[in-house]
Parts: C-alpha cells; sequence; structure tokens
C-alpha cells in the first residue's frame, strides 16, 4: 500500500514536472526578435498606406501631368491606387511560393535573416521614389515588401512552433498575431500629422521599415536554429540538445529529444514533402481542407478591407476629416489589446472556441454594422454606432481568427510536411488577400452599405465548417492531432502511420537504424528515406 502511493506521488511529480515550462531568455528574445523583423513589418505595411493616401495620390496625379501634359483621369487614378494596394499581395505570394526551398536550404532562422534583404529593397525604393518622381519605384517597393511578407509569414510560425514546448506553443504561436497588430497601430501612430502625415514627410513612412529590419538582422543570428530542424533534417543531434537547452533554460533535454525522435521514427521518413505528394497523402486530406478554410476567411472575413480603407469608412459614419487619424488609432489599439488577450487565455480555452466565437461575433457585428450604416443619415447617433461596431469586429477578429490559422498550420502537420503545408497556406493567404485589396473598392461602389453583408456570409461558412471538423489540439503532439482526423480521412492509425509517402518506405527497422546512426553521428545521410 505505502509503495502503491509512493508510485502514484511520483507520478504526480513527474506530470508536475511535464506541466512546468520555464520562458527562457533565449525563447522570449527569439519569439520576439523575429516577430519584429517579419509580422510586425506585415502589419505596419497594411495600415501605412492609409493615412497618406491623399498625398501619394497627389504625387501620382503629378508625376503623370508632368509625363504627359495632363492630369490623371478619376478611374485611372482608381486604379492606379488599387495596384498600390494590392499589389502588396502579388509579392507576398511569390514568397510563399518560393519559400519551401529556402528554409530547406537555410533553415527557418537563417530564412528570416536573409529575408531582410527583401525589406531593406523595397524601403529604399519606395522613400526616395517621391524625389525620383517615379510612382513606379513605390509600387514596386510594394510588390518587394510583399514577397518579404509572404516568406516571414510562413517561416516566422514555422520557427516558433518548433522552438516551442507545446504546453505554450498556442501563446508562442500568437505572438505572430500580436506584432501584426502592433505593426498596423504603429503605421497609424506614425501617419498622423504630428509626425510624418504630411505632404513633405510621407516618404519616411516607408523608409522606418529599416529600423526592424536591421534589429533582427543584427540580433537574430545569435540565436539557435530550431532544434527539430537541426535534428530531422540536419541530422545534428550536438547543435540539437544545445538548441534545445537554450530554448528551454534547462540542461537535460533528452526527453524534449527523444519526442523529435520519436516523430521521425512514426512518420519513418525524413525526406521533405513535395506539395503534390502533400496533396495526394490521404492521411492529412482534412488538415489540408482545414487550413485552406482558416487562412481563406482569415483573409476574406473582412478585415484587410477595414485596414485599407479605414479613413473612407469613417467619412462615411460622418466623422470629421481632420479627426479621422485619431479616431482610426482606436482601432490599433483595440485590436493589440485583443490580441494580447488571446495569447494569454488561448492554451486555458482552446484553439476551437476561440476560432468559432471570433468569427460568430463578427457575424453579429457586420449585420448591426450594416444597419447602422444604412440608416446613419436619418439618425445622428448611429454614426457612434458605426464606429463601435468596427472596434468590435476588429477585436473578434484578434480574439481567434487572427493568429490560430497560423497556430493550427504548424500544428496539424509532421516535420516534413510543414514547408510545403505553410506553402499551400500561404498561397491560399496572399490570393485571398489580393481579392480583397482589389475588389473591395468596386464591392463598395456596388453594394454599398451592404457591402459588409458578403463578409459576414463568409464568417458564418468558416464558423459552421469550424464547429463541424476541428478538434481541439490544444497541449496535443501531432500524433495525437493525427488521432482525431483519422476517422474523418478514413484511415486507420497503422495505415496513416505508414502512408505518409507512398511508394517510398523502407522496412521501419532499416529505417530508425540508418536515421540513429546519421544523427548519433552528426551527419546528414541524403539516403535515408
Amino acid at each position: 500500500m505505502g509503495n502503491k502511493q509512493q508510485s502514484n506521488g511520483t507520478r504526480k511529480e513527474n506530470n508536475a514536472a511535464k506541466k512546468k515550462v520555464n520562458w527562457s531568455g533565449s525563447l522570449i528574445l527569439a519569439s520576439l526578435t523575429g516577430a519584429f523583423g517579419s509580422s510586425f513589418l506585415y502589419g505596419y505595411n497594411l495600415s501605412v498606406v492609409n493615412a497618406p493616401a491623399g498625398y501619394i495620390k497627389k504625387f501620382y496625379n503629378e508625376t503623370w501631368e508632368r509625363r504627359y501634359g495632363s492630369s490623371v483621369d478619376e478611374g485611372m487614378l482608381t486604379f492606379l491606387w488599387s495596384i498600390t494596394v494590392s499589389v502588396f499581395a502579388i509579392g507576398g505570394l511569390v514568397g510563399a511560393i518560393i519559400v519551401t526551398p529556402i528554409v530547406k536550404f537555410f533553415g527557418r532562422k537563417c530564412t528570416l535573416v536573409l529575408n531582410n534583404v527583401f525589406a531593406v529593397a523595397a524601403a529604399l525604393l519606395m522613400s526616395l521614389s517621391l524625389l525620383a518622381g517615379s510612382f513606379e519605384m513605390l509600387i514596386l517597393g510594394r510588390v518587394i515588401m510583399g514577397v518579404d511578407a509572404g516568406i516571414s509569414l510562413s517561416a516566422l510560425p514555422m520557427y516558433l512552433s518548433e522552438i516551442s514546448p507545446k504546453e505554450i506553443r498556442g501563446s508562442l504561436g500568437q505572438v505572430t498575431a500580436i506584432f501584426i497588430c502592433i505593426g498596423v497601430f504603429t503605421g497609424q501612430v506614425l501617419g498622423l500629422p504630428e509626425i510624418f502625415g504630411q505632404e513633405s514627410r510621407w516618404p519616411f513612412l516607408f523608409g522606418a521599415i529599416i529600423v526592424p529590419s536591421l534589429i533582427q538582422a543584427v540580433i537574430l543570428p545569435f540565436l539557435p536554429e530550431s532544434p527539430q530542424y537541426l535534428l530531422l533534417e540536419k541530422h545534428n543531434r550536438n547543435k540539437a540538445e544545445k538548441a534545445f537547452q537554450r530554448f528551454l533554460g534547462k540542461d537535460d533535454v533528452s526527453h524534449e529529444i527523444e519526442e523529435v525522435l520519436e516523430e521521425s521514427r512514426v512518420q519513418r521518413n525524413t525526406k521533405l514533402v513535395s506539395i503534390v505528394q502533400l496533396l495526394r497523402t490521404r492521411a492529412v486530406r482534412w488538415q489540408i481542407v482545414t487550413v485552406v478554410v482558416t487562412m481563406g476567411c482569415y483573409q476574406l472575413c473582412g478585415l484587410n478591407a477595414i485596414w485599407y480603407y479605414t479613413n473612407n469608412i469613417f467619412s462615411a459614419s460622418g466623422i470629421n476629416r481632420e479627426t479621422i487619424p485619431y479616431v482610426t488609432l482606436s482601432t490599433g489599439a483595440v485590436e493589440t489589446l485583443a490580441a494580447v488577450f488571446s495569447g494569454l487565455v488561448i492554451e486555458r480555452l482552446g484553439r476551437r472556441p476561440l476560432l468559432i466565437g471570433g468569427f460568430g461575433l463578427m457575424i453579429v457585428f457586420f449585420a448591426v454594422l450594416t444597419v447602422s450604416l444604412t440608416l446613419q443619415n436619418t439618425v445622428h447617433w448611429l454614426s457612434y454606432l458605426s464606429i463601435f461596431c468596427i472596434l468590435a469586429i476588429i477585436a473578434s477578429f484578434c480574439i481567434g481568427p487572427g493568429g490560430i490559422p497560423f497556430v493550427l498550420t504548424g500544428e496539424f502537420f509532421q516535420q516534413s510536411q510543414r514547408p510545403a503545408a505553410f506553402m499551400i497556406a500561404g498561397t491560399v493567404n496572399w490570393l485571398s488577400n489580393f481579392a480583397v485589396g482589389l475588389l473591395f473598392p468596386f464591392i463598395q461602389a456596388g453594394l454599398q452599405t451592404y457591402c459588409f453583408l458578403v463578409f459576414a456570409g463568409i464568417c458564418f461558412a468558416g464558423a459552421t465548417y469550424l464547429f463541424f471538423v476541428l478538434p481541439e489540439t490544444k497541449n496535443k503532439t501531432f500524433h495525437e492531432i493525427s488521432q482525431a482526423f483519422a476517422k474523418r480521412n478514413k484511415v486507420t492509425l497503422e495505415t496513416q502511420e505508414m502512408n505518409h509517402y507512398p511508394g517510398e518506405r523502407k522496412s521501419s527497422e532499416e529505417q530508425e537504424s540508418n536515421f540513429t546512426s546519421s544523427v548519433d553521428n552528426g551527419e546528414t545521410k541524403k539516403g535515408i528515406v
């Protein structure tokens, strides 16, 4: 009886030890530095074109008149402005497509560091466009900045998901969303008339992009690479152990090393998967569909339309033009606070309630916003209700849909599948982003105050799908998440483990022997398949 009590006590102590997670200095610094030079810049570039829009359009018109001897017509000016806004997403799509071979060859951390070359080049082009009298430089800079964002929005969540313990994987993953919101807010603050929101100063808004890029390029090289990348793709156990020790703040990382090795034994293959192979893998079919739905809804739910065209929406709400830049700050502040709140509660409430609840609240507030915008000309106080609805929509988005799709993409797929999965997610993300940026002005012109009902319908479709399909992934390993999807994918667990790569299997004993040998020797064996 005494031995049994002692055994139970030991088991409880072990469980408690597993649940206790140390936030080491290296883990915090890597996440903050990585996000500051990556997702922060994505958010910044979403909002930075908003405040100087009038000055940039004037610059376009003056340049056109100087070249062709006549003012640009209104239709062409609208087209040029829509291209300037939406071409950012074209660059993002290019970045999402090329990220897989880059993270494979250079690794997650080095990809983030090298990506700053795109950011610096884009900042120089955009900030010097007025001086050079070339609006093409501004548009090209937006494309290159999009490439930077496309790479970073895949490489950063990949890096964060692989350096964080599963107990805080969701919270650390929300750093991506938090810094997107901080970037949006910073763009709004710097766009105030007292800072850079003036006709002679708007190029500085784009030149400021260099600062986060240089900070990341200086600090990140001194932090470890992803230990999972080092162990499973580079087969360097010594460096992987050192990386785990720094990120976890402890000397004994044998448990973490064994967890990663166990993942490799389950997948029975360390070769990276192509997009075609991933799409043909039955065992992850519903995971792919879920990522496509969540990423599509992430962009198509209407938040980018609000970020891009906040000033126009507030003008339609009856707010004085001089007051708009200051009212716009409230949107950035609300989304930042909501994203921080989500990061604090995601490991308690889970991914599923925050995602579905966020979309549900957005449906309600989009409906109320439509009514208030339609009737505000007859009822004066409804303009204030419109502002409240916009803030409530932003908060609802940032609580769940704003960051969790990136977390899920890292959780659904094993090491060798993640680059291809993030390429699929990134492609859907940026195509949807481009569609919203390009089409929303025309949707708004055609549907007037009813345009937001389109986004409410998309939120409803997304929430319905997630309610029936998405399992909870909080504190679960890849193996446990795969089990949750196994029935829907119509595969047994054994089949799921054995058939990730049809036609490329060896006997499990031979693979495990080869893999273990290469890891222990710290060598890369190209022949392991």
